[in-house]
């Protein structure tokens, strides 16, 4: 059974000998270690200042959860799990925007993109107000799910949607090769590992932090996300209602949801319905990245993967055995 990875069990770890992603307790380091935002490759970042100023702190604010993830992570696979458990239980019909319906017993959840979206959405405004920020009052309220993915396999998700389905993704990317783009600062490899170690750093000493893997959602679905709904109070879940919001929100049947329009949120619209690489529900395969990258291109995200923080759990071939 997977351990639940909270901030005891990530305060100090070290990489598996095996490779295998499921959830287990790790030996603590003798010593801490370098922040990641002092690695050779990032320089010394200054100290974030959370603070959001803009009319959308409202909308990052009120929830039971806040569930952070850089794109592509999965998390519309979770977020349609969660709707569709909560809804089905409440006898309400299917919606991603399940605080709609004012049910006192429906959770409000934040999903968010948080340090991605600061550093590479809007302009110096939108920064200087924080508007993409989950403010620091609810980080400290609400419980905290990070969501991890193997940044090579969200990298390369990342790319084909912003080349193939995001209509409003700036339109160089768009003529630009993934070896390109894997090397770009605001949307590469290594913005994407920055993001993820600073997220571990700020959070990982907090109780009401849990991180879960995207791979161990793959391989152990029904036991994960029983994890996910007890860190919402849904200790004990009704097994029948579990069970219908797991088949519903298995991938082949999001994909002909997707591809039917029955969806009614653009979150879960095709870019073109002849390009099964425009889905937002595309492939979720674990080690995908190795079809899209060159040989020479896996080098260079190997060597970023060596500055991902340890208690990630992920190692540098993991995917290349999983």
């Amino acid at each position: 059974m997977a351990v639940e990875i909270t901030s005891r069990s990530l305060a100090g770890a070290q990489r598996e000998t095996t490779a295998s992603y499921k959830e287990i307790q790790r030996p603590f380091l003798p010593a801490p270690m370098k922040p990641a935002s002092q690695s050779r490759f990032f320089g010394r970042a200054p100290r974030l200042v959370r603070r959001n100023f803009s009319s959308r702190a409202n909308q990052l604010s009120g929830g039971k959860a806040i569930i952070l993830s850089v794109p592509k992570s999965g998390r519309t696979w979770i977020r349609t799990f969660l709707c569709a458990y909560f809804c089905k239980r409440y006898g309400r019909e299917f919606t991603l925007e399940p605080e709609r319906y004012c049910e006192p017993g429906i959770p409000r959840l934040i999903f968010s993109h948080d340090l991605f979206e600061h550093r590479t959405k809007g302009d110096l405004w939108d920064r200087i107000r924080g508007k993409y920020l989950v403010p620091k009052k609810e980080l400290r309220r609400a419980k905290i799910i990070l969501l991890v993915r193997d940044p090579r396999d969200c990298f390369v998700s990342l790319y084909v949607q912003m080349t193939r389905r995001d209509p409003s993704a700036p339109a160089k990317f768009k003529q630009e090769t993934v070896s390109d783009l894997l090397r770009d600062k605001g949307f590469g490899i290594r913005a994407i590992v920055k993001t993820m170690n600073d997220w571990l750093n700020e959070f990982s000493g907090r109780e009401n932090f849990m991180m879960i893997r995207y791979e161990s959602l793959r391989a152990s679905p029904a036991e994960n996300f029983r994890d996910v709904l007890a860190t919402l109070g849904e200790t004990a879940p009704d097994m029948s209602i579990f069970q219908a919001a797991l088949d519903f929100s298995q991938f082949e049947n999001m994909k002909k949801l997707e591809a039917a329009g029955a969806f009614d949120s653009k979150i879960l619209r095709p870019g073109d319905v002849r390009d099964p690489e425009s889905f937002k529900v595309r492939r979720g395969k674990v080690g995908g990245y190795r079809e899209y990258l060159s040989v020479q291109d896996q080098e260079y995200a190997a060597e970023t993967m060596a500055i991902l923080d340890p208690r990630f759990g992920y190692r540098m071939d993991d995917t290349a055995r999983a």
